[in-house]
């Protein structure tokens, strides 16, 4: 029975890291912080190998602050106005 949640478990987190790649693809911003979301989803795609949980939660993170529009900084500005 375990596995079965498991199988389920990896659905789920193969459906929601699809449906975040899309996201970020259609964002209007800058490309830094496009790549800066997209090496976020790449890292919890890695850690899905080895920790399914940890990597649903962090995604689960990630997905809640794109909806809340908190992104990461462009790595490529300096932050003067």
């Amino acid at each position: 029975m375990e596995r079965d949640g498991q199988l389920e478990l990896y659905g789920i987190v193969a459906d929601r890291l699809k449906e975040a790649h899309a996201r970020v693809r259609a964002l209007q911003v800058p490309e830094g912080v496009r790549m800066a979301l997209s090496r976020k989803l790449l890292v919890i795609t890695s850690a899905a190998k080895h920790d399914l949980a940890d990597a649903a939660k962090r995604l689960e993170r990630l997905m809640h602050d794109l909806d809340e529009g908190r992104f990461p900084e462009d790595p490529d500005t300096d932050g003067s106005p």
